[in-house]
C-alpha cells in the first residue's frame, strides 16, 4: 500500500513542480537553491531518467523551501534531513560562485534542452519526448507540423500549450469552484465538491485544478463501474454547457480536459475524480499535498504501525500486513490516528 503512495507522489511531484518552479511562494528565503535544484530534478527526470536522483533533488528542494532561514553553507544545509554531501557542495558552489558548473553543461546540451521544453506538453512524458528529439523535433513549432505523431492527450496539450503554461490566480479558481458547485449540486445537492492542491493549501496561484467529488450514497462496495461511470459522465455533460471545452480523457472515476471561464480568460487543465465516500477523507488528504508533506505524513504513520495512502488508513499487523480499512470520518481524525500533530492546509507548503 505504501508502495502506491510514494509512486503517485513522485508523479504528482512530477506534474505540478515540471512547470512552475519551486515549491516557496514569497516567504520562501532559500528560493535560488530551490530553483537549481528543480531544474536539476528536471533533467533527471527528462533526460537521465533517473528516478532516485530526481527524489533527491525534490526533497531537498522541498526541504529547503520550508526552513524557516537563509541557508549560508552547504554544511548548514547538511543539518537538514535529506541533503547530503553532494548536494550541500552544489550549495557551496553556488554561494561561491552565483551558478552552477552542472547546469551550465545541461544549458548547453541541445538535446537536454529540446526534451526538457516537450515534456513542457501536457501528455507529452520523458520517453516520448526522447523519441520525438530523435526524430528531428526540437522545438514547440516544430511539433505543430507533425500532429501525427502525437495521441489525443498530446494534441490538446499543444493546442493549448501557451495558456497551459499560464499560472491560475486564486481569485480566477474561486469563481471556477463557484460554477462547479453550482452545476454539480443542481444535479444532486448532496454532492460534496472540494478543490484539492496548492489552492487548498491557499496559494496565491496554480498551475491546474485537482477536484474530487463525493456523495454519501457512493460507496466502495457498489463496485467501480456500477458507482462511477454514469455518475461521472452525467456530471461532465452537464459541465460541458457552460464551463468545459475539452475531454481528454473519461473513465470511470477520473475525467481529465478542459475548462474555460469565457473567452476572457485562458483554457486551464481539469482533472475531477469522483471518490467513495468512505475514501474521501484520505483522498482529500493526498490531493492536497505538498507531496514532500504526504511522504512526511506516511513515514510518521508506519512509525506508528499505520499504512496511509490516497484510499485509506489500515493498522499493520505483527506480520507485517495491513488491517481492515479505519473508518474515516474527518480529515482530522487521520491525523489523530497516528498521532501526528493536525496542520492546516496553509500549513502543508513543505
Amino acid at each position: 500500500m505504501a508502495g502506491v503512495w510514494s509512486f503517485h507522489c513522485n508523479i504528482k511531484g512530477l506534474e505540478s513542480m515540471s512547470k512552475r518552479k519551486n515549491p516557496s511562494g514569497a516567504n520562501n528565503q532559500n528560493a535560488d537553491f530551490c530553483d537549481f535544484l528543480i531544474e536539476l530534478s528536471e533533467y533527471e527526470k527528462n533526460v537521465t531518467r533517473n528516478i532516485h536522483k530526481f527524489n533527491a533533488y525534490r526533497k531537498a528542494a522541498g526541504v529547503l523551501a520550508a526552513y524557516h532561514k537563509r541557508i549560508e553553507s552547504g554544511d548548514e544545509a547538511k543539518k537538514l534531513e535529506g541533503i547530503g554531501e553532494k548536494i550541500s557542495k552544489k550549495i557551496d558552489e553556488f554561494l561561491q560562485t552565483g551558478k552552477l558548473r552542472k547546469l551550465e553543461d545541461i544549458h548547453q546540451d541541445g538535446q537536454a534542452k529540446a526534451i526538457n521544453l516537450l515534456t513542457r506538453v501536457s501528455g507529452i512524458g520523458p520517453v516520448k519526448a526522447a523519441e520525438l528529439v530523435k526524430s528531428g523535433i526540437t522545438s514547440i513549432d516544430g511539433l505543430r507540423l507533425h500532429l501525427d505523431k502525437l495521441n489525443h492527450h498530446q494534441i490538446i496539450g499543444l493546442k493549448y500549450f501557451e495558456d497551459f503554461e499560464k499560472k491560475i490566480p486564486r481569485s480566477e479558481i474561486q469563481e471556477i469552484e463557484r460554477k462547479l458547485r453550482e452545476i454539480i449540486l443542481d444535479l444532486d445537492t448532496e454532492f460534496t465538491v472540494t478543490i484539492c492542491g496548492s489552492y487548498r493549501r491557499g496559494k496565491a496561484e496554480s498551475g491546474d485544478i485537482d477536484v474530487l467529488v463525493t456523495r454519501p450514497s457512493l460507496k466502495v462496495s457498489e463496485g467501480k463501474k456500477k458507482r462511477g461511470e454514469t455518475l461521472l459522465k452525467s456530471i461532465v455533460e452537464q459541465l460541458k454547457e457552460s464551463l468545459v471545452t475539452d475531454v481528454i480523457s473519461i473513465g470511470d472515476t477520473k475525467f481529465m480536459g478542459v475548462c474555460r471561464l469565457s473567452s476572457e480568460f485562458p483554457y486551464r487543465r481539469l482533472d475531477i475524480r469522483l471518490i467513495p465516500c468512505e475514501q474521501y477523507h484520505c483522498a482529500v488528504l493526498y490531493f492536497t499535498g505538498s507531496d514532500v508533506f504526504n511522504k512526511t505524513m506516511r513515514a510518521h504513520a508506519l512509525e506508528q504501525g499505520f499504512t496511509l495512502n490516497e484510499y485509506s488508513l489500515r493498522p499493520v499487523g505483527v506480520t507485517g500486513v495491513p488491517g481492515e480499512m479505519i473508518p474515516i470520518a474527518s480529515e482530522q481524525e487521520i491525523f489523530e490516528y497516528i498521532n501526528y500533530p493536525y496542520k492546516n492546509p496553509e500549513e502543508r507548503n513543505m
